[in-house]
This record gives structure tokens, sequence and C-alpha cells, in this order.
């Protein structure tokens, strides 16, 4: 049986390597890794025109929506917080696109902080635009406790209380619709998402990519080589 393609959106930012300096497609390499040691095969999805998201999801078998920039205040009808950071108007199209069409497909779907908030945004929720303790420094991933909802998909996966690797200084306010919160906070901020069975859609707060913890992208990986070998893609 092959390994399950999943592929993993990316941010389009400036970068500077060797003598270039340009706008590149960006992915920090934590994301494959991950996505590797959980026994999938990682592709990298950079911005696209949102028409061509079903085709693409078409040919995965799973889909990551990464970290990185806010999600756009207008997105979910509200106006942008002084502390809002600027927009990644590109991102937030394209994986909005690919979020529908996951959803759409039965494709499983995993968000990644900026990408469960999207997630959330998607299905009509709304989101905290600014709160404290979740970042320990510029540029330092901190660690917190997060504490699953027993019965939910996120606690089948993850069933103790656990430290997490975490960056953020956005959070779920009201959830969108279908979704249901699967783990949280000692502070009661809401750390995971789901969408109830059959759909296989979690999104988590956190970066797993930055802690050695294979269990939640296993989850993605595992029903992602499920959902394929049902389709006859294995």
């Amino acid at each position: 049986m092959s390994k399950p393609l999943i592929g993993v959106t990316t941010y389009l930012d400036r970068a500077r390597w060797g003598v270039w300096d340009m706008r590149a497609a960006l992915l920090p390499a934590p994301y494959p890794r991950l996505v590797q040691e959980s026994g999938g095969i990682a592709v990298m999805l950079p911005p696209d025109a949102p028409e061509a998201a079903a085709a693409v999801v078409a040919r995965l078998d799973g889909v990551v929506i990464a970290g990185g920039a806010d999600v756009e205040p207008v997105r979910y009808g509200a106006e942008p917080d002084s502390r809002t950071g600027p927009p990644a108007r590109e991102r937030d199209g394209w994986e909005l696109a690919l979020i529908d069409a996951a959803l759409s497909a039965g494709t499983p779907l995993l968000g990644i902080c900026r990408g469960m908030q999207l997630l959330n945004v998607a299905l009509g929720g709304t989101l905290v635009q600014h709160l404290d303790g979740h970042v320990e420094a510029v540029g330092v991933i901190g660690r917190h406790a997060v504490k699953p909802v027993p019965g939910s998909r996120y606690a089948s996966l993850v069933p103790e209380l656990a430290e997490v690797p975490t960056y953020h200084h956005q959070a779920v306010d009201r959830l969108g619709a279908g979704l249901a919160a699967s783990a949280h906070a000692e502070d009661g901020t809401v750390e995971a998402v789901e969408l109830a069975a059959p759909a296989w859609a979690l999104g988590v707060q956190w970066h797993p990519e930055m802690g050695e913890d294979l269990r939640v992208m296993r989850g993605l990986v595992e029903a992602a080589e499920a959902a394929s070998s049902t389709v006859g893609r294995a």
C-alpha cells in the first residue's frame, strides 16, 4: 500500500537564500518532517487561484492548513484590532477554498494554529483578535497544558492532559457551524475543534510540528490512508 499524499499549505513571503532575495513560497521544515515521520508523503501547496482548490484536493489524500499570519478580520465580519497583524489575502482566499473543497469531498483535514482559526471562520465562526499568555516571547515557542474533551476525536488521539508547543495571540471566539470544542487550555481558551463523524476535520491551536508527539498528525495520515483505500487510490 502506498503512503498517503498529504498537501500542506505554505507561506508566500519575501525570503533570502544564497545570492537571492525574492518572494518565495515557504514552508518551515518541521511541517514536512512531521508528515513524513507520521507515515505520509508531504507536498507543498503554495497559494493558487481559489477555483483550482477542488482539482488540487481531488489529487490528495489529506490536507494540512499550516500556521502563519492572522486571518483578515473582514473574513468574519470584524474591524481589525490594532494588535492584529497585516493580512495575507492570497493565503486567506486559497486556504478557505481548500477547506471548502476538502470538506465537500470528505478529504481528511487538519488545521494548525492559523489553520484551526481559518477552519472556524470558513464555517461561520469568529475569532478573538488578541489574548495574552499564549506567546512566551517574540519568536520563541512556549508550552502549556491542553486538556481534551472526553469522547472527542482529539481525546481518542491524545487522551491525557498534554503539554503542547504554542505560539499564538488569537483564538476561537464563536464556534463555526457544526464545530465542537475538543480541547481547552487552563484559562478556558479553545485549543482544538472538530467536526462530528463521519467527517475527519480537526483543528489544533498549537504547533505539533514543533514537538515530538506524532499522534495528531498520525491521526490525519491514518484517516487519509483509510479514505484513499475506500476510493481505490491506495
